[in-house]
Protein backbone atom coordinates (compact mmCIF):
# COMPACT_ATOMS: atom_id res chain seq x y z
CA UNK A 1 0.00 0.00 0.00
CA UNK A 2 2.96 2.49 0.76
CA UNK A 3 5.08 1.50 -2.68
CA UNK A 4 1.32 2.45 -3.92
CA UNK A 5 1.18 6.01 -2.68
CA UNK A 6 4.41 6.81 -3.51
CA UNK A 7 3.96 6.07 -7.18
CA UNK A 8 0.74 7.52 -7.39
CA UNK A 9 2.65 11.06 -5.51
CA UNK A 10 5.44 10.71 -8.25
CA UNK A 11 2.78 10.30 -10.90
CA UNK A 12 1.20 13.51 -9.29
CA UNK A 13 4.40 15.74 -8.92
CA UNK A 14 5.81 14.46 -12.36
CA UNK A 15 2.58 14.60 -14.40
CA UNK A 16 3.12 17.82 -16.99
CA UNK A 17 0.30 19.80 -16.79
CA UNK A 18 0.15 23.65 -18.59
CA UNK A 19 3.00 25.92 -19.05
CA UNK A 20 4.66 26.45 -16.11
CA UNK A 21 7.16 29.91 -15.99
CA UNK A 22 8.76 29.65 -12.45
CA UNK A 23 11.55 27.46 -10.85
CA UNK A 24 9.85 24.75 -8.95
CA UNK A 25 11.03 24.73 -5.14
CA UNK A 26 11.39 21.52 -2.92
CA UNK A 27 9.66 23.46 -1.05
CA UNK A 28 6.80 24.94 -2.82
CA UNK A 29 4.10 26.39 -1.03
CA UNK A 30 4.02 28.56 2.38
CA UNK A 31 4.78 25.87 5.21
CA UNK A 32 6.96 22.70 5.70
CA UNK A 33 10.18 24.56 7.19
CA UNK A 34 8.63 27.83 7.67
CA UNK A 35 5.93 26.35 10.38
CA UNK A 36 8.70 24.52 12.35
CA UNK A 37 7.59 21.08 11.47
CA UNK A 38 10.75 18.56 10.68
CA UNK A 39 12.00 18.45 7.21
CA UNK A 40 11.86 14.64 7.43
CA UNK A 41 8.15 15.17 8.80
CA UNK A 42 7.13 17.13 6.35
CA UNK A 43 8.57 15.54 3.45
CA UNK A 44 6.49 12.26 4.66
CA UNK A 45 3.12 14.64 5.08
CA UNK A 46 3.70 16.13 1.36
CA UNK A 47 4.16 12.47 -0.47
CA UNK A 48 0.94 11.90 1.64
CA UNK A 49 -0.77 14.65 0.73
CA UNK A 50 -0.03 14.16 -3.22
CA UNK A 51 -1.08 10.70 -3.14
CA UNK A 52 -4.66 11.88 -1.35
CA UNK A 53 -4.79 14.39 -4.21
CA UNK A 54 -3.99 12.42 -6.86
CA UNK A 55 -6.53 9.57 -5.83
CA UNK A 56 -9.37 12.63 -5.57
CA UNK A 57 -8.18 13.79 -8.91
CA UNK A 58 -8.60 10.19 -10.67
CA UNK A 59 -12.05 9.36 -9.58
CA UNK A 60 -14.99 9.91 -11.60
CA UNK A 61 -15.91 12.13 -10.77
CA UNK A 62 -13.15 14.04 -9.43
CA UNK A 63 -13.66 14.56 -6.07
CA UNK A 64 -13.98 18.17 -5.82
CA UNK A 65 -15.05 18.08 -1.80
CA UNK A 66 -11.99 16.41 -1.02
CA UNK A 67 -10.23 18.64 -3.68
CA UNK A 68 -11.58 21.72 -1.59
CA UNK A 69 -10.15 19.94 1.54
CA UNK A 70 -6.26 19.61 0.14
CA UNK A 71 -6.64 23.00 -0.74
CA UNK A 72 -7.22 24.42 2.92
CA UNK A 73 -5.26 21.98 4.57
CA UNK A 74 -1.82 22.83 5.72
CA UNK A 75 0.50 23.59 2.68
CA UNK A 76 -2.19 23.96 0.13
CA UNK A 77 -1.44 22.21 -3.22
CA UNK A 78 2.17 21.83 -2.83
CA UNK A 79 3.00 22.48 -6.34
CA UNK A 80 2.33 24.11 -9.73
CA UNK A 81 1.92 21.37 -11.50
CA UNK A 82 -0.82 20.08 -9.06
CA UNK A 83 -2.65 23.69 -9.26
CA UNK A 84 -2.79 23.26 -13.25
CA UNK A 85 -5.09 20.10 -12.27
CA UNK A 86 -7.21 21.09 -9.33
CA UNK A 87 -7.52 25.27 -9.75
CA UNK A 88 -9.73 24.57 -12.64
CA UNK A 89 -11.81 21.44 -10.42
CA UNK A 90 -12.38 24.14 -7.72
CA UNK A 91 -13.52 26.55 -10.33
CA UNK A 92 -15.78 24.21 -12.45
CA UNK A 93 -13.85 24.67 -15.48
CA UNK A 94 -13.74 22.40 -18.39
CA UNK A 95 -10.09 22.56 -19.36
CA UNK A 96 -10.77 20.78 -23.09
CA UNK A 97 -11.00 22.37 -26.58
CA UNK A 98 -10.03 25.64 -25.20
CA UNK A 99 -11.00 28.73 -27.20
CA UNK A 100 -8.48 29.77 -29.92
CA UNK A 101 -7.32 33.75 -28.97
CA UNK A 102 -7.87 36.36 -31.51
CA UNK A 103 -4.99 38.19 -32.90
CA UNK A 104 -3.32 40.86 -30.27
CA UNK A 105 -4.06 43.76 -32.38
CA UNK A 106 -7.80 42.73 -32.80
CA UNK A 107 -7.87 42.90 -29.14
CA UNK A 108 -6.10 46.30 -28.38
CA UNK A 109 -7.96 48.10 -31.70
CA UNK A 110 -10.20 50.93 -30.35
CA UNK A 111 -10.40 49.59 -26.66
CA UNK A 112 -10.75 52.07 -24.25
CA UNK A 113 -8.87 50.03 -21.32
CA UNK A 114 -5.42 49.20 -23.40
CA UNK A 115 -3.59 52.30 -22.53
CA UNK A 116 -4.35 51.93 -18.61
CA UNK A 117 -3.61 48.18 -19.12
CA UNK A 118 -0.64 48.43 -20.81
CA UNK A 119 0.15 51.40 -17.58
CA UNK A 120 0.06 49.08 -15.23
CA UNK A 121 1.28 45.66 -16.53
CA UNK A 122 4.35 48.15 -17.21
CA UNK A 123 4.98 48.99 -13.75
CA UNK A 124 4.70 45.13 -12.98
CA UNK A 125 7.98 44.10 -12.99
CA UNK A 126 8.28 43.01 -9.22
CA UNK A 127 5.16 40.62 -9.90
CA UNK A 128 8.06 38.52 -12.26
CA UNK A 129 10.81 36.39 -11.09
CA UNK A 130 13.78 37.44 -10.31
CA UNK A 131 16.26 36.63 -12.80
CA UNK A 132 14.24 36.28 -15.69
CA UNK A 133 15.62 36.97 -19.08
CA UNK A 134 14.31 40.25 -20.15
CA UNK A 135 12.94 38.63 -23.07
CA UNK A 136 11.26 36.01 -21.76
CA UNK A 137 9.28 38.59 -18.98
CA UNK A 138 8.58 41.21 -21.57
CA UNK A 139 6.14 38.16 -23.51
CA UNK A 140 4.48 37.54 -20.59
CA UNK A 141 3.93 40.90 -20.23
CA UNK A 142 2.18 40.72 -24.03
CA UNK A 143 0.27 37.82 -22.65
CA UNK A 144 -0.53 39.12 -19.80
CA UNK A 145 -2.55 42.35 -21.49
CA UNK A 146 -3.71 40.32 -24.01
CA UNK A 147 -5.34 38.19 -21.25
CA UNK A 148 -7.09 40.69 -19.50
CA UNK A 149 -8.34 42.89 -23.11
CA UNK A 150 -9.80 39.03 -23.89
CA UNK A 151 -11.72 38.54 -20.62
CA UNK A 152 -13.11 41.92 -20.98
CA UNK A 153 -14.05 42.05 -24.47
CA UNK A 154 -15.98 38.80 -23.96
CA UNK A 155 -17.59 39.95 -20.89
CA UNK A 156 -18.64 43.70 -21.08
CA UNK A 157 -20.21 44.27 -17.97
CA UNK A 158 -17.34 44.07 -16.57
CA UNK A 159 -14.70 47.23 -15.69
CA UNK A 160 -11.14 47.06 -15.30
CA UNK A 161 -9.74 48.06 -11.87
CA UNK A 162 -6.47 48.72 -10.95
CA UNK A 163 -5.05 45.40 -9.18
CA UNK A 164 -6.71 43.64 -11.73
CA UNK A 165 -3.74 42.43 -13.66
CA UNK A 166 -2.00 41.51 -10.02
CA UNK A 167 -4.43 38.84 -10.00
CA UNK A 168 -4.33 37.48 -13.58
CA UNK A 169 -0.62 37.30 -13.86
CA UNK A 170 -0.68 35.12 -10.95
CA UNK A 171 -2.48 32.64 -13.01
CA UNK A 172 -0.20 33.18 -15.83
CA UNK A 173 2.84 32.72 -14.17
CA UNK A 174 1.04 28.82 -12.85
CA UNK A 175 -0.63 28.32 -15.52
CA UNK A 176 0.25 30.03 -19.36
CA UNK A 177 -2.07 31.95 -20.73
CA UNK A 178 -4.80 29.83 -22.60
CA UNK A 179 -5.56 28.23 -19.07
CA UNK A 180 -5.16 30.90 -17.12
CA UNK A 181 -7.90 32.76 -19.68
CA UNK A 182 -10.44 30.75 -19.18
CA UNK A 183 -10.05 30.59 -15.48
CA UNK A 184 -9.44 34.22 -14.84
CA UNK A 185 -12.47 34.50 -16.47
CA UNK A 186 -14.31 32.57 -14.66
CA UNK A 187 -13.47 34.19 -11.33
CA UNK A 188 -13.71 37.76 -12.98
CA UNK A 189 -17.47 36.78 -13.34
CA UNK A 190 -17.94 35.07 -9.51
CA UNK A 191 -15.39 35.92 -6.95
CA UNK A 192 -13.99 39.07 -8.38
CA UNK A 193 -16.98 40.41 -9.74
CA UNK A 194 -17.78 43.03 -7.22
CA UNK A 195 -14.48 45.15 -7.82
CA UNK A 196 -15.40 45.29 -11.27
CA UNK A 197 -18.75 46.93 -11.23
CA UNK A 198 -18.99 50.54 -12.46
CA UNK A 199 -18.27 52.14 -9.11
CA UNK A 200 -16.72 51.21 -5.86
CA UNK A 201 -20.19 50.67 -3.76
CA UNK A 202 -19.95 46.80 -3.54
CA UNK A 203 -15.95 46.87 -2.89
CA UNK A 204 -16.57 49.04 0.17
CA UNK A 205 -19.42 46.92 1.02
CA UNK A 206 -17.15 43.85 1.48
CA UNK A 207 -14.26 46.13 3.38
CA UNK A 208 -17.58 46.40 5.57
CA UNK A 209 -16.86 43.29 6.92
CA UNK A 210 -13.55 43.90 8.22
CA UNK A 211 -14.82 45.33 11.77
CA UNK A 212 -17.24 43.09 12.39
CA UNK A 213 -14.78 40.40 12.47
CA UNK A 214 -12.20 42.36 14.00
CA UNK A 215 -15.00 43.34 17.00
CA UNK A 216 -15.74 39.68 17.59
CA UNK A 217 -12.56 38.89 18.38
CA UNK A 218 -10.96 41.55 20.04
CA UNK A 219 -13.07 44.21 21.13
CA UNK A 220 -10.20 46.40 22.20
CA UNK A 221 -8.56 46.45 18.90
CA UNK A 222 -12.14 47.63 17.32
CA UNK A 223 -12.31 50.06 20.04
CA UNK A 224 -8.74 51.20 19.12
CA UNK A 225 -9.26 51.44 15.27
CA UNK A 226 -12.49 53.37 15.66
CA UNK A 227 -11.34 55.22 17.55
CA UNK A 228 -8.18 56.28 15.54
CA UNK A 229 -10.94 56.47 13.11
CA UNK A 230 -8.44 54.79 10.52
CA UNK A 231 -11.49 53.43 8.46
CA UNK A 232 -10.76 50.05 6.10
CA UNK A 233 -8.56 51.34 3.14
CA UNK A 234 -5.55 50.26 4.29
CA UNK A 235 -7.03 46.68 3.60
CA UNK A 236 -8.17 48.04 -0.26
CA UNK A 237 -4.92 46.70 -1.80
CA UNK A 238 -4.78 43.53 0.24
CA UNK A 239 -8.96 42.42 -0.94
CA UNK A 240 -8.80 43.53 -4.71
CA UNK A 241 -5.42 41.71 -5.48
CA UNK A 242 -5.77 38.76 -3.01
CA UNK A 243 -2.93 40.29 -1.41
CA UNK A 244 -0.99 39.62 -4.89
CA UNK A 245 0.29 43.24 -4.67
CA UNK A 246 1.46 43.20 -1.21
CA UNK A 247 3.38 40.08 -0.36
CA UNK A 248 7.00 39.66 -1.98
CA UNK A 249 7.01 35.99 -2.02
CA UNK A 250 5.29 34.02 -4.79
CA UNK A 251 4.80 30.61 -2.64
CA UNK A 252 2.55 33.00 -0.33
CA UNK A 253 0.64 34.31 -2.68
CA UNK A 254 -0.16 31.14 -4.49
CA UNK A 255 -0.54 29.70 -1.09
CA UNK A 256 -3.67 32.04 -0.20
CA UNK A 257 -4.98 31.60 -4.02
CA UNK A 258 -5.10 27.80 -2.95
CA UNK A 259 -7.49 28.47 0.20
CA UNK A 260 -9.35 31.50 -1.67
CA UNK A 261 -10.41 29.59 -4.62
CA UNK A 262 -11.65 26.77 -2.43
CA UNK A 263 -13.69 28.99 -0.53
CA UNK A 264 -16.28 31.76 -0.44
CA UNK A 265 -15.63 35.06 -2.25
CA UNK A 266 -15.20 36.94 1.20
CA UNK A 267 -12.76 34.46 2.68
CA UNK A 268 -10.25 37.15 1.88
CA UNK A 269 -11.43 39.91 4.26
CA UNK A 270 -11.44 36.95 6.75
CA UNK A 271 -7.92 36.66 6.44
CA UNK A 272 -7.62 40.29 6.15
CA UNK A 273 -8.98 40.36 9.56
CA UNK A 274 -6.71 37.99 11.05
CA UNK A 275 -3.75 39.80 9.81
CA UNK A 276 -5.48 42.76 11.76
CA UNK A 277 -5.93 40.33 15.23
CA UNK A 278 -2.47 38.63 14.76
CA UNK A 279 -0.94 42.41 15.05
CA UNK A 280 -3.06 43.08 17.89
CA UNK A 281 -0.05 44.46 20.13
CA UNK A 282 1.35 46.51 17.00
CA UNK A 283 -2.12 48.32 16.76
CA UNK A 284 -1.99 49.23 20.65
CA UNK A 285 1.05 49.95 21.16
CA UNK A 286 0.62 52.49 18.54
CA UNK A 287 -0.35 56.25 18.42
CA UNK A 288 -4.09 56.43 18.34
CA UNK A 289 -4.57 58.59 15.54
CA UNK A 290 -5.47 57.45 11.94
CA UNK A 291 -2.51 58.86 9.93
CA UNK A 292 -0.20 56.55 12.20
CA UNK A 293 -2.38 53.48 12.67
CA UNK A 294 -2.92 53.48 8.95
CA UNK A 295 0.69 53.26 8.11
CA UNK A 296 0.76 50.52 10.67
CA UNK A 297 -1.61 48.23 8.85
CA UNK A 298 -0.62 49.39 5.09
CA UNK A 299 3.13 47.89 6.00
CA UNK A 300 2.04 44.43 5.93
CA UNK A 301 4.72 42.38 7.18
CA UNK A 302 6.33 39.35 4.70
CA UNK A 303 6.84 37.16 8.10
CA UNK A 304 3.61 35.88 8.60
CA UNK A 305 2.53 32.65 10.03
CA UNK A 306 0.56 31.60 7.15
CA UNK A 307 -0.32 28.59 8.20
CA UNK A 308 -2.15 29.17 11.74
CA UNK A 309 -3.96 32.26 9.66
CA UNK A 310 -5.11 30.29 7.17
CA UNK A 311 -6.28 28.06 9.92
CA UNK A 312 -8.00 30.79 12.24
CA UNK A 313 -9.63 32.67 8.76
CA UNK A 314 -11.19 29.19 8.52
CA UNK A 315 -12.12 29.10 11.99
CA UNK A 316 -13.66 32.57 12.22
CA UNK A 317 -15.78 32.17 9.09
CA UNK A 318 -17.13 29.44 9.99
CA UNK A 319 -18.24 30.87 13.88
CA UNK A 320 -18.89 34.18 12.51
CA UNK A 321 -20.39 33.36 8.95
CA UNK A 322 -21.48 36.36 6.49
CA UNK A 323 -24.94 36.14 7.37
CA UNK A 324 -24.46 36.69 10.91
CA UNK A 325 -22.10 40.18 9.80
CA UNK A 326 -24.38 41.46 7.68
CA UNK A 327 -26.57 44.11 9.07
CA UNK A 328 -23.54 45.54 10.52
CA UNK A 329 -21.63 45.38 7.65
CA UNK A 330 -23.65 48.03 6.11
CA UNK A 331 -27.04 49.91 6.45
CA UNK A 332 -27.56 49.78 2.48
CA UNK A 333 -26.96 45.91 2.20
CA UNK A 334 -26.94 45.04 -1.32
CA UNK A 335 -28.38 41.24 -2.29
CA UNK A 336 -25.98 42.11 -6.08
CA UNK A 337 -22.63 41.39 -4.45
CA UNK A 338 -21.10 37.92 -5.09
CA UNK A 339 -20.79 37.18 -1.99
CA UNK A 340 -24.81 37.43 -1.08
CA UNK A 341 -25.62 35.70 -4.59
CA UNK A 342 -23.03 32.95 -4.16
CA UNK A 343 -24.00 29.43 -5.64
CA UNK A 344 -23.04 27.48 -2.90
CA UNK A 345 -24.52 24.32 -3.14
CA UNK A 346 -23.11 23.70 -6.33
CA UNK A 347 -19.91 24.81 -5.92
CA UNK A 348 -18.92 22.85 -2.75
CA UNK A 349 -19.06 19.81 -4.51
CA UNK A 350 -19.88 18.81 -8.02
CA UNK A 351 -21.13 15.12 -6.83
CA UNK A 352 -21.52 15.67 -2.76
CA UNK A 353 -25.00 17.43 -1.60
CA UNK A 354 -23.36 19.34 1.25
CA UNK A 355 -26.74 19.44 3.53
CA UNK A 356 -26.45 15.91 3.78
CA UNK A 357 -22.76 15.25 4.44
CA UNK A 358 -22.96 18.15 6.93
CA UNK A 359 -25.98 16.11 8.82
CA UNK A 360 -24.11 12.67 8.44
CA UNK A 361 -20.98 14.58 9.94
CA UNK A 362 -23.07 16.01 12.61
CA UNK A 363 -24.70 12.86 13.69
CA UNK A 364 -21.37 11.37 13.18
CA UNK A 365 -19.97 14.10 16.02
CA UNK A 366 -22.87 14.04 18.56
CA UNK A 367 -22.50 9.93 18.52
CA UNK A 368 -18.40 10.23 19.00
CA UNK A 369 -19.20 12.69 21.92
CA UNK A 370 -22.52 10.34 23.70
CA UNK A 371 -20.66 7.43 23.36
CA UNK A 372 -21.91 3.75 24.01
CA UNK A 373 -24.63 3.73 26.98
CA UNK A 374 -22.60 3.69 30.13
CA UNK A 375 -19.47 4.75 28.97
CA UNK A 376 -17.74 8.29 29.36
CA UNK A 377 -18.29 10.82 26.97
CA UNK A 378 -15.37 11.53 25.04
CA UNK A 379 -13.32 15.02 24.78
CA UNK A 380 -11.90 16.30 22.23
CA UNK A 381 -9.01 18.13 22.17
CA UNK A 382 -9.17 21.93 21.12
CA UNK A 383 -6.44 21.34 18.16
CA UNK A 384 -8.61 18.56 16.94
CA UNK A 385 -11.86 20.46 17.50
CA UNK A 386 -9.99 22.61 15.07
CA UNK A 387 -9.57 20.19 12.91
CA UNK A 388 -12.81 19.18 12.58
CA UNK A 389 -14.37 22.51 11.96
CA UNK A 390 -11.91 22.95 9.14
CA UNK A 391 -12.94 19.64 7.78
CA UNK A 392 -16.18 20.75 7.61
CA UNK A 393 -15.76 23.57 6.20
CA UNK A 394 -13.58 21.83 3.71
CA UNK A 395 -16.66 20.20 2.31
CA UNK A 396 -18.90 23.19 2.79
CA UNK A 397 -16.12 26.08 2.64
CA UNK A 398 -18.44 27.60 0.13
CA UNK A 399 -21.62 27.69 2.08
CA UNK A 400 -21.03 30.55 3.81
CA UNK A 401 -23.74 30.93 6.17
CA UNK A 402 -25.49 27.63 4.80
CA UNK A 403 -22.89 25.58 6.50
CA UNK A 404 -24.39 26.73 9.87
CA UNK A 405 -28.02 26.66 9.01
CA UNK A 406 -27.44 23.35 7.83
CA UNK A 407 -26.21 21.99 11.22
CA UNK A 408 -28.39 24.17 13.32
CA UNK A 409 -31.70 23.43 11.21
CA UNK A 410 -32.07 27.11 10.91
CA UNK A 411 -34.07 28.05 7.71
CA UNK A 412 -33.67 32.20 7.72
CA UNK A 413 -29.88 32.06 7.13
CA UNK A 414 -29.11 33.71 3.87
CA UNK A 415 -29.50 36.54 1.46
CA UNK A 416 -31.37 35.16 -2.03
CA UNK A 417 -29.49 32.18 -3.94
CA UNK A 418 -28.89 32.82 -7.48
CA UNK A 419 -29.63 29.41 -8.76
CA UNK A 420 -27.48 29.97 -12.06
CA UNK A 421 -24.32 31.17 -10.13
CA UNK A 422 -22.27 28.11 -11.41
CA UNK A 423 -24.13 26.26 -14.64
Amino acid sequence: MKEQRDENAENVQNEPQGKMYLKKTKSAGASSPLNGIGKHDWDSKKKRKMSEIHQALSGTPPDVAALRRMAISEGGLLTDEIRCRVWPRLLNVQTENLPEKPAGEELRENNKDYNQVLLDVRRSLRRFPPGMPDEQREGLQEELIDIILLVLQRNPQLHYYQGYHDIVVTFLLVLGEPLATVLVEKLSTHHLRDFMDPTMDNTKHILNYLMPIIERVNPEVHDFMQQAEVGTIFALSWLITWFGHVLADFRHVVRLYDFFLACHPLMPIYFAAVIVLHRAEEVLECECDMASVHHLLSQIPQDLPYEPLISRAGDLFVQFPPSELAREAAQQHSQQTAASTFKDFELASAQQRPDTVLLRRRRREQAVLAGPPGTAVAVVRPRAKRFVRLAVMGLTVALGAAALAVVNTALDWAPRLDLQFFP
